[in-house]
């Protein structure tokens, strides 16, 4: 009998076989507007889409009803956290790029003062309607940004200084951090209760590692990361949900921490990373952790042919289906460089072969 999504999802992550492999759908606007047109849907009908591609998950969302934070700068967009990004065009359209940086060389008395949303400023009033409308999906609370350091604070202060930051344990950049972290988990929490049983999975963020190796040490990961994203996992553990973690490149030597840590799940997974591999995952954690991704943004579905991108997915199912701990998505948004035929493809060979 075909499960619902919310069955299908459940049943992955608690590895046992579904009727099929769970799917998910994260695009750039290009890539989305394209899919769209492709089939025969408008360009705001997010819902159609997913109901074609056979989406199983929904983020809910509360939303932002406070002030804004940050004055407005022209070419600029600015987000709740004060990050700046200007917009970059490419040869396959264009995109918002983080620049200016504005807490680069801030010290904690700046960023002391740094604005920031208040939890009451997040409509938390709509989640149960929200929750009832789209009762047909496995819920989803948070993303990959929810309890982020590395990453948000990199948007504000550069990458690189934040990576000085870590290993100095500059206490500028330590304390956005744990402001910003107080200000998700207070709403993550609100949305959970608000949702009264609803959500079915918590999903966090860190991205801990470059295509070649780590971003930073298990030591420093240990000292500085994991006791801040244990307040999350904890969050979750208490409404009775498990945990996703996403984290781009070469992150599976941060795996055995997140099983101590009670993380079941595990997001993004680039295949061309070091020691990311799906066979090289399934085989040692397989039994252990679950996998949400696994399908690059940046091999075959952006560079290949339909005929590589089906093989491709075939492939990358019969390693990780057996057994269930397993859900189909690519391991980032789609780019807009990704042909739609080859996207069109990776969907159809998902439904067609993610089924058991």
């Amino acid at each position: 009998m075909p499960m619902t999504s919310q069955e299908r999802v459940r049943t992955a992550f608690a590895h046992h076989e579904p009727d099929r492999v769970p799917i998910d759908y994260f695009a750039n606007p290009g890539i989305d507007a394209r899919l769209k047109a492709h089939y025969g849907l408008s360009r705001d009908d997010d819902e159609g889409l997913r109901q074609v591609l056979g989406v199983d998950f929904f983020e809910i969302i509360p939303p932002y009803v406070g002030p804004p934070m940050h004055a407005e700068i022209p070419g600029r967009r600015i987000d709740l956290w004060g990050a700046r990004t200007r917009w970059v065009e490419h040869e396959s359209g264009g995109y918002w790029d983080f620049c200016d940086f504005p807490l680069r060389d801030a010290d904690a008395e700046a960023v002391a003062r740094w604005p920031m949303p208040s939890p009451d400023d997040f409509d938390n009033s709509i989640v149960p309607a929200l929750c009832a409308r789209h009762r047909q999906y496995a819920l989803v609370a948070g993303n990959p940004g929810a309890g982020d350091m590395i990453n948000t604070a990199g948007m504000v202060r550069s990458m690189e200084q934040v990576m000085v930051d870590l290993a100095t344990g500059d206490p500028a950049c330590l304390l956005f951090m744990e402001r910003k972290n107080q200000v998700q988990l207070e709403v993550l929490g609100r949305l959970l209760e608000a949702a009264r049983g609803a959500i079915d999975l918590l999903w966090l963020g860190e991205d801990l590692g470059s295509t070649r190796g780590p971003l930073i040490s298990l030591d420093l990961f240990r000292r500085e990361i994991r006791p801040r994203h244990q307040k999350f996992v904890d969050l979750a553990r208490s409404f009775g949900i498990p945990v996703m973690m996403h984290s781009c490149g070469s992150s599976s030597w941060a795996y055995d921490d997140f099983l101590e840590m009670g993380i079941t799940i595990v997001d993004t997974l680039q295949p061309e990373a070091k020691e990311m591999a799906p066979s090289y995952l399934k085989g040692r954690w397989g039994n252990r952790l679950s996998f949400h991704g696994c399908v690059s943004t940046a091999g075959v579905v952006a560079h290949g042919t339909v005929d590589e991108t089906v093989r491709m997915v075939r492939e990358t199912l019969e390693v990780m289906m057996p057994g269930g701990g397993f859900a189909f998505s690519p391991t980032h948004m789609l780019q807009d460089n990704s042909p739609t035929a080859n996207v069109v493809a990776m969907y159809d060979a998902a439904r067609r072969w993610g089924a058991y």
